[in-house]
């Protein structure tokens, strides 16, 4: 019934994967690399300089119905790993991320010609990544199928563009607006193809009210959690010094400028740990931060959930996000967050509930509900508990359940 393509295949993919094969609606998937379980390529990932290919791992019975196409994305992992930066440089060089996704683009609409995949309704592709597919599957009377997982292009220059205005020394940090003028015209054609659209938050579906011209259907199916923690305690309300963590790029965007003042004003009531690669050299008022306070680059994705475990609380005061799997992540371990509203925190979070929600940009908003945790530490407690209650009633096994339903009703309606 269905062809999904996308070049990586990260969670969310996975998990729609599952959920259309769960339903026998998947027909093929079109990746660059995938790993299988007891494969040659599972075995090399095994070794420590090839562990990017563990995360291009998927399900023993999808194999059949996977089709790859390697070269670019190989291109972009060896030149990354060499640091050869003018092969992947943004959008011109060789093995860009935008070259992987228009290679994987280009053959998946070649493949609606050549490849015989019998019983084949519908495409559903991903951001980026559908121009080509769309436009085939328009002559092939395939229904279009687009999942837009951030915030539109638009939205995000007029609220991150007043940023750059207010915070003109964090502006180099706003990395959003190096889009060339081809490839934000390929975004709208690739909306303006689409006849039904996939987006996990509430925030999204709305920044989609700045496109310049009538949309399909948008469908609002919210990602999920991983599995729950075991053993999460809390420190007891005397304890002393508030635990706060936050987990993303170091850019504006995330509201990192946000969380350092917010700290700064608060003393020694709090510590925090910072975990994020910076998203560009230079930028003077975050080296300052970084150089107050715990930062750690990097680290395995098992190790940032067993570290927002440690902590009381994960800041997250986004600016503009099409979702935020921190979020989920950190609830999942009994960690509350305070997030904003241009989040996934209204689709998951009850304010003072099982989190918190605060005004995006708004450092005085942030501090004021850091401190309202710091007087009645009590919160942190009633709130991660509930917020694991949240976590169990949404596994991403859910979310591929809900978007496989979807696609099937939607398909029958065409």
């Amino acid at each position: 019934m269905i062809l999904l393509t996308h070049p990586t295949g990260n969670q969310f993919v996975k998990s729609a994967l599952r959920g259309l094969k769960d339903r026998e609606a998947l027909i093929a998937f079109h990746t660059a690399v995938a790993s299988f379980p007891g494969s040659m390529l599972h075995r090399i990932g095994q070794i420590n300089a090839f562990k990017e290919i563990n995360r291009r791992e998927f399900d023993t019975d999808l194999k059949n119905l996977t089709y790859t196409s390697p070269s670019m994305e190989v291109g972009r992992l060896v030149a990354g790993r060499f640091k050869w930066n003018s092969l992947i440089a943004h959008e011109h060089g060789r093995f860009s991320v935008d070259n992987v996704f228009q290679h994987i683009d280009r053959i998946s609409a070649k493949m609606l010609i050549d490849k015989k995949l019998t019983g084949l309704k519908a495409v559903y592709s991903y951001e980026d990544g559908a121009l080509y597919t769309f436009k085939q599957a328009l002559k092939s009377n395939l229904v279009r199928l687009y999942d837009l997982p951030i915030g539109y292009w638009r939205a995000m220059r007029q609220l991150l563009g007043a940023e750059r205005e207010f915070r003109p020394d964090w502006a180099i940090t706003l990395k959003g607006f190096k889009d060339s003028e081809a490839k934000l015209q390929r975004k709208d054609e690739e909306l303006r193809l689409a006849q039904h659209i996939f987006v996990a938050s509430s925030f999204t579906k709305k920044t989609l009210e700045l496109y310049p011209g009538a949309l399909a259907p948008i469908h609002v199916i919210p990602y999920a959690f991983p599995e729950i923690a075991i053993g999460k305690t809390y420190s007891p309300a005397s304890r002393g010094k508030l635990r706060l963590l936050f987990v993303g790029g170091l850019s504006q965007r995330k509201g990192i400028a946000n969380v350092l003042e917010a700290v700064e004003s608060l003393g020694n009531h709090v510590e925090l740990t910072i975990v994020g690669r910076k998203a560009v050299e230079g930028c003077i008022p975050l080296e300052a931060g970084l150089r107050k306070h715990r930062w750690i680059p990097t680290l395995p994705h098992q190790s940032i959930l067993e570290l927002m475990r440690e902590h009381d609380v994960l800041l997250f005061p986004s600016l503009f996000e099409g979702f935020g799997l921190v979020i989920t992540e950190a609830m999942s371990q009994g960690t509350p967050v305070i997030t904003t509203d241009r989040t996934a925190g209204p689709d998951l979070i009850v304010h003072n509930e099982n989190g918190w929600l605060v005004e995006a940009g708004s450092t005085e908003g942030l501090k004021t509900q850091i401190e309202a945790l710091l007087s009645k530490p009590e919160l942190i407690k009633s709130n991660g508990l509930a917020a694991m209650e949240t976590a169990k009633k949404r596994p991403w096994a859910k979310y591929g359940t809900e978007l496989a339903q979807k696609i099937k009703e939607v398909i029958e309606k065409n």
